[in-house]
């Protein structure tokens, strides 16, 4: 279809540039021609007085004769003062007055084309007059010749005709050489197109070389789409693998404290009389609260890939690390806040987000984790950093993937939701910053960067 439309374009400006060349040569003929044919309308009249000028003589000297020869003209006619015919050439004898349309007044020698004479019916005639005073008054002498057609002569159409063909074919033919190796470019272009299928990553369209036009930048915008089509692909394709995942992690860490509550339940059942309710109650509580952790972190996450609008205020990063390292926990903390450093945001979220490092920081941590807040290069920087085992530089993205736990996590923590540090991620590119985990000497060292309120 496309290459139908091509030919069709093709065809539609080639028709249009031969229309246009053949109404140019239309006018131009008929100007050449308008100015031809007068030109030569006047050499014959020049002409046609030449010939006539005998008869004028014949007048003067008295010595006319009653039957004129022609001299290769269609007819001569005499008339006196009294306006009857006293001479003609034999085709014209006995016959009245041709016309008494010319002389015009004023004009005593006058050439014009009548048409339909009586003696030269269904045609036009050149008529000359020329004017003989005699005694009695003015003699009128007619000489009649054949007008010039608008066509001049056959020759001059066909010559017309002949070059009107010739620049029409040129002018079809131009301007179809030219659209055609204009639009190659585009059939190439649409080819690729064709070619390119869901899933074809890599495939690009051809640029035209050594050329600057708008094709040029048709291929090169389309280049740059079908580059952010792949990537926007690659993405989805991540996303959705990543969804994938996710909805397996969770409905794994679901599945398990309900496997582990409903095995509870049916060995209380099993020997009702025999069993430790209360014992079991506990159990099942300890199950709930971690079927509730991970229900509650599910819902944050989701809150936050859907980008809920959060409350926006000033917060000093000081206040909230002293808020949340004054809380019990199995692990020394030691803090070292500067001063003054706010930043704008959420500030239960911001809670939330140093929960999560502390609780990481807790479970891996030998006996003591240390908070640290500064200003440094126009960022409020906040890090949490413990004396545990640390992390392997290969594994510092993984730990922020959902649902992800490493072995020594694992072994150490069963409990855990395996969210934690995804949360405090999205927490902090909500904020418009970085989470991080960065080198250091022993252990784990998050480090978290957020635009620093200016006063």
């Amino acid at each position: 279809m496309i290459r139908r439309l091509g030919r069709s374009l093709r065809v539609r400006l080639a028709l249009l540039a031969s229309i246009t060349m053949l109404l140019l040569n239309v006018v131009v003929s008929a100007l050449v021609m308008y100015s031809l044919r007068n030109e030569i309308a006047d050499s014959r009249a020049h002409e046609v007085s030449s010939k006539a000028l005998s008869v004028l003589l014949l007048v003067r000297k008295n010595r006319l004769p009653g039957t004129l020869r022609d001299g290769d003209l269609d007819g001569i006619q005499v008339i006196d003062a009294e306006g009857r015919v006293v001479a003609s050439t034999p085709n014209l004898a006995g016959m009245a007055r041709q016309t008494t349309a010319v002389p015009r007044r004023n004009q005593p020698n006058d050439a014009a084309q009548l048409c339909s004479l009586p003696a030269f019916p269904n045609r036009c005639e050149l008529v000359v007059t020329m004017h003989a005073y005699q005694p009695d008054g003015a003699w009128v002498i007619y000489a009649f010749a054949p007008s010039v057609p608008w066509y001049v002569s056959l020759e001059v159409l066909l010559f017309q005709i002949g070059i009107s063909a010739v620049l029409i074919a040129l002018a079809w033919f131009g301007v179809s050489r030219v659209v055609a190796r204009t639009l190659a470019p585009v059939h190439s272009i649409t080819r690729r197109l064709a070619e390119i299928s869901v899933g074809g990553g890599g495939m690009r369209l051809p640029v035209p070389e050594n050329v600057d036009d708008e094709i040029t930048t048709l291929a090169e915008t389309g280049n740059h789409m079908l580059e952010r089509l792949e990537s926007a692909m690659k993405k989805q394709e991540a996303a959705v693998e990543q969804q994938r995942r996710f909805a397996a992690d969770a409905s794994h860490d679901l599945r398990s404290p309900i496997t582990a509550m409903r095995t509870q339940v049916e060995d209380a059942l099993l020997h009702p009389e025999e069993g430790d309710w209360r014992a079991t109650g506990q159990a099942l509580l300890a199950s709930l609260d971690r079927l509730q952790a991970i229900v509650t972190d599910l819902l944050t996450l989701t809150k936050l890939d859907a980008g809920a609008p959060a409350q926006r205020e000033r917060v000093d990063l000081g206040e909230v690390v002293a808020t949340e390292t004054g809380r019990p926990r199995s692990k020394s903390v030691a803090t070292s806040v500067e001063p003054g450093v706010a930043i704008t945001g959420d500030r239960l979220l911001l809670a939330r987000l140093l929960t999560n490092l502390l609780d990481n920081a807790e479970r891996h941590a030998e006996s003591q984790i240390i908070v640290t807040v500064r200003q440094q290069d126009g960022q409020a920087v906040l890090e949490v950093l413990d004396d545990g085992a640390g992390i392997a530089p290969d594994q510092r993205e993984t730990v922020f993937q959902r649902f992800t736990r490493l072995d020594a996590s694992r072994s150490r923590d069963a409990g855990g939701t395996g969210l934690g540090l995804s949360i405090a991620r999205e927490i902090a590119h909500s904020h418009g910053g970085t989470l991080t985990i960065e080198d250091s000497k022993r252990g784990a060292r998050f480090v978290l960067r957020l635009p620093v309120l200016r006063d």
